[in-house]
């Protein structure tokens, strides 16, 4: 008995050192396969199209080329971006571009608050869930302008002057019909008890040349769609739509920075506005897709370039992603439904 112990323990050591040589590779294995799928964690393998839908020069098209500049320049990525417009029917043209590639990860498209206007006013079909939501990048504030050589000289001037006047005596332009501008154009007829002659152009860069050519009275452009302008002289800004003053102190003008630039309800005019600035990817994304596109975002907007961007467009720096950018977006589709059948806009 003991014999047969004996030469079973003395063959067991062999067994056990391979079996633990085995454990050990196999442990080593795991390991080397784990790095190389963290390695291997999914990239772009080909240009990235990056949709905007809305028109060439204003702040979504503005703010799409810049993304695609720094990500070349400081090699965030190594495929290329592609900017594309696709302004169609208020940006319906690129939201279903972007809804009916489901599956691809090549393409992302930014947003403003058309992704909740358009389907609200046209009944197009389309909905933000329709889409895989990735992160929202800014707020992007609205301010009132003037020509320089307008006699409104403060909000108070013109909200006084508009009430003063005739109905449709005052030509405001905008970008879209029942979209951002029209939906504040019509807040401002309604504190001012007047209605305006509202003038639609498919982009804020094309609002605010009709505006320097003294072709309308006044606009709502974003502050990057009219920075130019603002820093030439010959436009005035009246106020910001916001409850608090921008946080820019660098002057733009000989006279005022961002910061000097009073709110609209300081002087008297009690509205608020501000426009999404967020990113989304196809329907059908996967979670490693959406976590490569959040990552190469908080690349870029740690970026010095991404907040020289910030202060020249005085964009409110808000940012989120996940359930948080989610629950945000429910929130504000319900608050533009109130807006939009407020001013009449919603589709029947």
């Amino acid at each position: 008995m003991s014999a047969a112990v004996g030469v079973q323990g003395t063959g067991s050591k062999p067994c056990r050192r391979t079996a633990v040589l085995g454990l050990r590779r196999l442990a080593v294995g795991v390991a080397l396969a784990a790095a190389s799928l963290a390695a291997a964690a999914w990239t772009p393998s080909k240009p990235v199209e990056f949709i905007v839908p809305a028109g060439t020069g204003g702040g979504a098209d503005q703010m799409a080329r810049f993304i695609q500049g720094v990500v070349a320049k400081n090699k965030l990525m190594d495929q290329p971006i592609v900017v594309i417009n696709r302004s169609g029917g208020a940006g319906a043209e690129g939201f279903l571009d972007v809804k009916n590639d489901k599956g691809n990860p090549h393409k992302i498209v930014i947003t403003l608050s058309n992704l909740f206007t358009t389907p609200l006013a046209t009944g197009v079909p389309f909905n933000w869930r329709d889409l895989t939501p990735v992160s929202m990048l800014a707020l992007d504030q609205f301010v009132l302008w003037v020509n320089t050589d307008s006699p409104h000289k403060t909000a108070k001037d013109y909200m006084a002057a508009l009430k003063a006047g005739n109905d449709r005596s005052v030509r405001m332009a905008g970008t879209g019909s029942r979209q951002e501008d029209h939906i504040i154009t019509v807040m401002l007829e309604k504190t001012a008890g007047k209605k305006m002659i509202y003038v639609p152009f498919r982009g804020g860069g094309d609002v605010a040349t009709q505006l320097v050519g003294k072709h309308v009275d006044s606009t709502v452009n974003n502050p990057i769609e009219a920075e130019s302008h603002w820093r030439a002289g010959t436009l005035r800004a009246l106020c910001v739509m916001d409850s608090k003053p921008m946080p820019y102190k660098t002057k733009v003008t000989a006279a005022q920075a961002w910061a000097d630039v009073q709110t609209c309800k300081s002087a008297g005019v009690d509205i608020e506005y501000q426009m999404l600035r967020g990113i989304f990817t196809t329907p059908g994304a996967t979670p490693e897709q959406v976590k490569f596109y959040v990552g190469l975002f908080d690349k870029v907007r740690a970026l010095p370039e991404w907040k020289e961007f910030m202060e020249k467009g005085a964009f409110n720096q808000t940012s989120m992603s996940g359930q948080a950018f989610f629950d945000w977006l429910g929130k504000n589709e319900q608050a533009h439904r109130v807006l939009m059948r407020e001013a009449g806009f919603l589709a029947p």
